[in-house]
C-alpha cells in the first residue's frame, strides 16, 4: 500500500503525510468493497449482527473508553453473537455463557486459532505459544511440555519437607515475608502501596519455579520485570490501532515503539537467564523449568515428546509465557482481594473465623485444606467475578469457516470473548453489582455449589484457556489464606476509596495508600 501510494511522487517532489493517508484510505475502501463482494454467506445462515461504524475507523470512536462495558451493551441490541469494525478489520464478539461454550468448548476446533495481529510478531520475538497464530500438532505438543513442566516444579514434593510441595514452599517464604513487611511498614506509621510488594512476592515465586532463584525485594533486576509487566498490561489494554488500520504501521507511532521496546526489554532479561542455565546445565540435576526445558531440547533418545522441535527462542518464548502467565494475573488477584476484605471487614471475619476454626494458629495454610475452607474459596470466587479483572481473553480466532448461532464466521476472523459480560449478566446472576460470597455455597454452606461456580469466566475456555490456571488459583488461595490468617485489613477511617476498575490487559483499581494492617491473635486456636 504505501509503495503504490509512493509511486505518485513526481515533479513536484515527494507528497505530504497528509496525501499519503487520503491515498492509503482510497486502497482500504477499495480493498473493503472488493471484500464485501467476495464474501458469501451460504444458504440458511446470516451474517452477524451489528452497529454501522465510520469508514477506515469502524467503531473505533465507541470503544476508546471501557471497551467491555460498550460491548456489553451493544451485545443488549444485537445479541451474543455480533460484529463490530475495529479499523478496517471486522471483529466477532461473543456474549452470554452458553454461546460462549458453544464457540470454545462444543466448536473449540473452529475457534482456538489466534489472529495474526501485527503487534503479536514482536511478544517473545514471535515465539510465544499464548499469542502464537499457529495451532497445529506441534504447538499442541509444545503446549503439553510446557503444562507438564510447570506442573512438574510446583506440585512436586519440596526437597525440605515431604509434606509440602514446591508451591507451597515458595508462596509461604513470600507470604511470611509480606507478613512481616506490612508490620514493619504500619510501626513506622508510613502509607504505602500495598501492590508494590505484592507483585514483587509473587514474581519471586514465578521466579523460583522458572529460573530457580529468588531475588531480594530491592534487587534492581527484578524490580525493573516487574514494572515492564505493569506497561506491557498497560500498553496492550490500550491496543494497538496498527493491527486493525494496516497503514499506520507505517506512520510514526509512539504506543507501538513503546510495546516493542517493553517486550524486548523483557526478551533480553529472560535470554540472559536461560543463557546462563545453558552454561550450568546438568542433566542429572534438573533445578527448575528453564532445566527441565533444556534437557528436552537436548534429549536423542526416543519417547512421545522426542520428536517435538525445541530451539533455544522456543525456551525463551516458553518460558517468557509461564513467567508472564504466572505473574500479573495473581498479582492482580491479591489486590482485589485484599481491596474487598478491607472493604467489607464482615466478610473478612468469616474467612478469619473459618480459618480459625479448620486450622488454628499452629500450622499455616496448605493446599489440601481448600476443601475444609468453602467460604474462603467462595470469597475467592465473587472476587474473580465480582472485579472480571480479566475482562477479556487474548483475542481468538476462526481456524476456518464455520457457522455459529446460525451466523456464518468465515475463516480467519478475529473474535474477542467478553468476560466481563458473563461474569455480569442478570440472566445467569442475582444481583450482580453485589458482592456476596454465599452465591457460591450450597444451602447450609458447608460446601461450593460447583454448577455456580463454573459459570465465573476468568482463565478462558475449551482449547486456549490459560495454561497457569490451575497453579495460580492454587497461589492466591495459599498467599490470601496465609496473610489471613496473621493479619487484619482495613482502610484509614475517613478516607474515600476508588475501585472503579481502569481498563486493561487486567483491571486494576486506582493506586490506593489508605490500607490499615495490625497483627491478629486468634482468641482461640483449634489444632
Amino acid at each position: 500500500m504505501m509503495k503504490a501510494a509512493m509511486s505518485l511522487v513526481g515533479s513536484q517532489g515527494v507528497i505530504s503525510a497528509t496525501e499519503v493517508v487520503l491515498v492509503a484510505a482510497v486502497f482500504c475502501l477499495v480493498f473493503l468493497l472488493i471484500q464485501s463482494l467476495q464474501q458469501h454467506v451460504p444458504q440458511g445462515l446470516k451474517s452477524p449482527p451489528g452497529p454501522r461504524g465510520f469508514p477506515i475507523l469502524g467503531n473505533v470512536l465507541e470503544l476508546r473508553k471501557d471497551p467491555h462495558l460498550v460491548l456489553t451493551r451493544l451485545s443488549q441490541k444485537y445479541g451474543d453473537v455480533m460484529e463490530v469494525r475495529i479499523g478496517t478489520r471486522p471483529v466477532l464478539v461473543l456474549s452470554g455463557l452458553d454461546t460462549i461454550r458453544q464457540a470454545l468448548v462444543k466448536q473449540g476446533e473452529d475457534f482456538m486459532g489466534r489472529p495474526d495481529l501485527y503487534s503479536f510478531q514482536y511478544i517473545s520475538n514471535g515465539q510465544s505459544l499464548a499469542f502464537s497464530p499457529d495451532s497445529g500438532e506441534v504447538w499442541k505438543a509444545l503446549r503439553k511440555l510446557a503444562q507438564n513442566a510447570l506442573k512438574t516444579f510446583s506440585i512436586a514434593p519440596s526437597p525440605t519437607s515431604s509434606s509440602t510441595c514446591l508451591l507451597e514452599e515458595h508462596v509461604s517464604k513470600e507470604a511470611e515475608y509480606l507478613v512481616s513487611k506490612f508490620l514493619q511498614l504500619m510501626e513506622e506509621e508510613k502509607r504505602f502501596d500495598l501492590d508494590q510488594y505484592l507483585v514483587v512476592s509473587v514474581a519471586n515465586v514465578i521466579c523460583a519455579m522458572c529460573f530457580g532463584k529468588r531475588y531480594d525485594h530491592n534487587d534492581q533486576e527484578l524490580l525493573k520485570v516487574a514494572n515492564l509487566s505493569n506497561e506491557f498490561g498497560e500498553v496492550a489494554g490500550s491496543g494497538n490501532p496498527a493491527d486493525f488500520i494496516p497503514v499506520l504501521r507505517y506512520l510514526p507511532n509512539h504506543a507501538m515503539k513503546h510495546f516493542k521496546d517493553i517486550n524486548k526489554r523483557f526478551s533480553i532479561f529472560v535470554e540472559k537467564i536461560v543463557q546462563e542455565h545453558y552454561i550450568s546445565f546438568d542433566k542429572g540435576h534438573i533445578r527448575d523449568i528453564s532445566d527441565s526445558l533444556i534437557e528436552h531440547c537436548q534429549e536423542k533418545s526416543g519417547g512421545e515428546d522426542a520428536c517435538i522441535p525445541i530451539s533455544n527462542e522456543r525456551i525463551i518464548g516458553i518460558v517468557s509465557d509461564l513467567f508472564g502467565a504466572g505473574f500479573d494475573t495473581v498479582a492482580t488477584a491479591l489486590s482485589w482481594s485484599l481491596m474487598y476484605v478491607a472493604l467489607y471487614p464482615n466478610i473478612q471475619k468469616k474467612i478469619q473465623d473459618e480459618l480459625d476454626q479448620t486450622i488454628g494458629w499452629e500450622r499455616r495454610p496448605r493446599l489440601s485444606d481448600r476443601g475444609s475452607l468453602p467460604y474462603t474459596e467462595a470469597f475467592i470466587l465473587e472476587m474473580f467475578r465480582h472485579s472480571s479483572f480479566l475482562p477479556f481473553t487474548i483475542p481468538h480466532s476462526t481456524t476456518k469457516a464455520t457457522a455459529l448461532n446460525g451466523y456464518y464466521i468465515p475463516k480467519g476472523t478475529c473474535v474477542f470473548i467478553n468476560q466481563w459480560q458473563v461474569n455480569h449478566d442478570e440472566k445467569l446472576w442475582k444481583d450482580p453489582s453485589t458482592f456476596n460470597p454465599e452465591r457460591f455455597l450450597n444451602a447450609t454452606g458447608t460446601e461450593i455449589n460447583r454448577t455456580e461456580s463454573d459459570k465465573v469466566l476468568t482463565f478462558g475456555l475449551g482449547k486456549r484457556r490459560c495454561i497457569g490456571e490451575s497453579i495460580g488459583r492454587w497461589e492466591v488461595f495459599l498467599f490470601l489464606t496465609i496473610l489471613l490468617q496473621q493479619l487484619e485489613f482495613s482502610l484509614r477511617p475517613g478516607e474515600e476509596v476508588d475501585i472503579t476498575p481502569q481498563y486493561g490487559l487486567t483491571m486494576k483499581y486506582k493506586k490506593c495508600e489508605c490500607f490499615q494492617i495490625k497483627k491478629r491473635f486468634p482468641a482461640k486456636s483449634s489444632p
